[in-house]
């Protein structure tokens, strides 16, 4: 896989809306504004706006080329060094059709997104360059008072400085506070939980390397069987990262998901598989036994499973490169870099 640069201060980064337009919206705007200013004070990035980025739901929605097209310049603008996605969505899937992946190949540079942004992954892994799952503009860098200390760091450590040998951590706290987009001036912090459970071995032991390869497993409907899918030799000895949205599907959906992955044979040809902490703890422990059940359905009864990972929905998340080498430590429940995923 191609690594991207790694940012340093000074670097201009891209700020793209690829899927809802809310970043757009004029009683949403404000978080835009927030998070344009932390990156430029507390990263020292240079923050420029593609052309369509903040044209609002309705032109997002119905422009889907117009969306590709900030993709596909942004990539192409040599003074670009990293692409920052708004927020997630549901609709990235119709960007599809107009994708160069040569242009992404032959201009690699950072890539940061989750939730609906699972499918640029997948684009970016189509394309052969590393990418990396992690903080939204409006989420995480647009968070009220302050960012995060957790999501700080890991955006400090992963995109700005050689990480190999980077253990990525279980976070200390997490939230279930949310606090509505429209508000303009709110001044009180999330409420913080301790984290009580920490990283869990589901099943398995051991220590497994590989490259890291998934998302979010409400989007994997949209773009099984598109061209960006892996086949099976595509999914051979990858780690793969499940992590379910704000929308908390049922263990039932859970478990058709998952039974779909067993029937391509994806459980029989990876090394091991990473699950985020599902958002506000809901569906919990009804998750675990899902997984262990699935896997038993395939006979894959072995397959090492890591859970409560802090990504994407999870909130507080850090940053996972997809693409790059790991380590998973199902026995001592760690996990860390084994490689630098920029260059």
């Amino acid at each position: 896989m191609i690594k991207p640069s790694m940012l340093k201060k000074g670097d201009k980064i891209a700020i793209v809306s690829l899927s809802s337009g809310l970043l757009g919206e004029e009683n949403l705007i404000h978080k835009y504004n927030i998070a344009k200013e932390r990156l430029e004070t507390h990263f020292g990035l240079e923050v420029i706006t593609m052309p369509h980025a903040l044209k609002g739901i309705d032109y997002i929605y119905n422009h889907p080329e117009d969306r590709a097209k900030d993709l596909m310049d942004a990539f192409k603008d040599e003074s670009i060094k990293g692409i920052f996605c708004a927020i997630g969505g549901n609709d990235t899937i119709r960007i599809l059709p107009y994708i160069d992946y040569e242009v992404i190949k032959n201009n690699p540079k950072i890539f940061l997104g989750y939730s609906d942004s699972t499918v640029n992954h997948f684009m970016m892994n189509k394309a052969g360059i590393i990418s990396f799952y992690g903080p939204s503009i409006m989420c995480e860098f647009g968070e009220y008072v302050k960012m995060f200390d957790y999501t700080k760091e890991a955006v400090q450590k992963i995109l700005f400085t050689n990480c190999k040998g980077y253990e990525i951590k279980s976070s200390k706290y997490w939230t279930d506070d949310f606090v509505p987009w429209n508000i303009k001036n709110m001044e009180v912090n999330k409420r913080l939980l301790k984290e009580s459970h920490g990283y869990e071995t589901l099943q398995g032991n051991g220590v497994v390397t590989g490259e890291l390869l998934g998302g979010c497993i409400d989007v994997f409907p949209m773009i099984i069987g598109t061209e960006i899918w892996p086949n099976e030799k595509g999914w051979k000895d990858k780690i793969l990262l499940i992590e379910t949205s704000e929308e908390k599907i049922s263990p039932e959906y859970l478990t058709r998901y998952l039974r779909n992955l067993g029937a391509q044979k994806i459980f029989e040809v990876i090394k091991g598989i990473v699950v985020g902490k599902p958002q506000e703890e809901k569906y919990y422990e009804e998750y675990k036994e899902v997984y262990k059940k699935v896997l038993k359905e395939f006979h894959c009864e072995d397959l090492p499973i890591l859970y409560n990972i802090n990504i994407g929905h999870s909130y507080i998340i850090g940053v996972l490169p997809l693409g790059s080498k790991i380590e998973v430590d199902f026995t001592n429940k760690k996990l860390r870099l084994l490689e630098s995923p920029t260059r």
